[in-house]
């Protein structure tokens, strides 16, 4: 069953207050509106990124530590396409790697690690991944995003594995643009 972004963007709605903060949701409202200009610049479809993007950490409605896992079983009870389940999968790790990842290597969960290590992210996989590190509860720079994750779960073995991979992420939609992803943003270029 496919997800419109109007739907998923009610399924948020209907998340606030029901977990120990509510700024998960600003933030997945914001990864989606970001996800929407930036493949609208590229000519995908941007409802369908738009709806990846706002739905990528609903898991967090269920449980915030494990928000991947649950947000992909989450959505597959609920019967929707694979690609929707996926997001929640695939947006926080980078590099086709379960330990490409802010806040510290996780646990080896053989799902979980399998799926990210043979999943072959679709383009849309890697601009969730993208638009969920330029994003807090509106668009930011990579660094400054960076730089919260950092704040707010530490340093570990992996951060500068994850930094490089992510620089090369927004390089990489650089790349397809032809220009800065941020000259779509006027709020990220006015506090540069």
């Amino acid at each position: 069953m496919k997800l419109t972004s109007d739907e998923a963007l009610k399924m948020l709605e209907s998340a606030k207050g029901k977990t120990k903060c509510d700024g998960w949701i600003y933030h997945s409202i914001s990864v989606g509106n970001s996800a929407y200009i930036i493949a609208e610049a590229l000519n995908l479809d941007k409802e369908k990124a738009k709806a990846l993007g706002y739905i990528h950490d609903i898991g967090k409605l269920i449980k915030f530590t494990s928000h991947p896992m649950k947000g992909y079983e989450y959505l597959k009870d609920l019967g929707y396409d694979d690609e929707y389940c996926n997001i929640c999968l695939t947006h926080s790790y980078l590099n086709n790697d379960y330990k490409c990842v802010a806040g510290g290597i996780p646990d080896d969960i053989p799902f979980r690690t399998n799926f990210i290590k043979n999943h072959e992210y679709t383009i849309y996989d890697k601009l969730i991944n993208l638009c969920d590190l330029i994003n807090t509860k509106y668009p930011v720079t990579l660094e400054k995003r960076l730089i919260d994750l950092i704040s707010r779960y530490g340093v570990f073995e992996n951060t500068v594995y994850h930094i490089t991979e992510a620089q090369k992420l927004k390089k990489y939609f650089d790349d397809l643009l032809g220009y800065n992803l941020y000259d779509l943003f006027p709020s990220i270029k006015d506090n540069l």
